[in-house]
């Protein structure tokens, strides 16, 4: 009864995390006619709602716009944050167990109360509507949570293994270039997924730093999607563009599952 009580929760949570995606999936594959058939999946699906947005340049640009920003985002993040956080773990200065308290009220900051201050500083700066204008916001909330992810992880590294690359002759910074941070790769890779899903997720800022096609990713892109009539609505269009971007997420998920666990269990350990 025990194992049957549980097989049914972890059905459920599937369903109710699988049944949206199935049926964007199913929006995706109906054309503008049938869009309004309620039934889950459509009797003649097709690939025209996809045959249409990479044939427009708005959202291909939106796409590329994504994928840079992303990845400039996380290479930036994770870079500051590894000697950040193992500053955190093998450092003793003054203040610091002020540190992290403080970067994770920065993280859990909500992003719209800063995002009216940031619309007027950054015209009067000119980075409205460009690259760096969505990298730096997205860094000082990225930055954060990839310290508390790698500091967790440098925790649970022994010191007696910098000691003994010491011993033999390394410096400290080869002894963390070459023994500290390939031990830490999981964790690495984990504070570089959570930064670029929280990148490639974000539409407040996407929304209101950007104005143009030059600089805005597509969850604010999605929004400025034209429809197949005046007043009509492009669902089938929107539910594809969601499916493409869905797509990464998901196979970098399924791609790095149990590096991604054992990024985010470690340190739960007490000793």
């Amino acid at each position: 009864m025990r194992r049957a009580a549980w097989a049914a929760a972890s059905l459920l949570v599937v369903a109710v995390g699988l049944v949206p995606v199935l049926w964007i999936l199913s929006l995706s594959l109906k054309s503008p006619a049938t869009i309004t058939d309620q039934r889950f999946w459509p009797s003649d699906p097709t690939l025209e709602n996809y045959r249409g947005i990479f044939g427009s340049a708005l959202f291909t640009r939106a796409l590329l716009n994504s994928v840079g920003i992303g990845l400039l985002t996380t290479v930036l993040a994770v870079a500051l944050a590894t000697p950040a956080a193992y500053a955190l773990t093998r450092l003793d200065f003054r203040g610091k167990a002020l540190v992290l308290p403080l970067t994770l009220a920065v993280a859990v900051f909500p992003p719209v109360a800063v995002v009216g201050p940031l619309f007027d500083l950054w015209r009067a700066l000119r980075l409205y509507d460009t690259w760096p204008g969505l990298i730096l916001p997205y860094l000082s909330f990225a930055l954060p949570l990839a310290m508390w992810t790698l500091t967790a992880f440098f925790r649970g590294i022994p010191w007696e293994l910098e000691g003994a690359a010491q011993a033999d002759g390394a410096t400290p910074w080869q002894a963390f270039r070459r023994v500290v941070v390939p031990l830490a790769r999981p964790g690495v890779l984990t504070a570089a997924i959570l930064v670029f899903f929280f990148s490639w997720n974000d539409f407040v800022f996407a929304i209101s730093l950007t104005s143009s096609d030059r600089s805005r990713t597509v969850p604010a892109a999605l929004a400025f999607f034209p429809g197949d009539e005046r007043f009509g609505q492009p669902v089938g269009s929107i539910a594809a563009a969601a499916v493409v971007v869905t797509v990464p997420v998901l196979v970098a998920t399924l791609v790095f599952q149990r590096r991604l666990v054992a990024g985010l269990t470690a340190g739960v350990v007490t000793r």
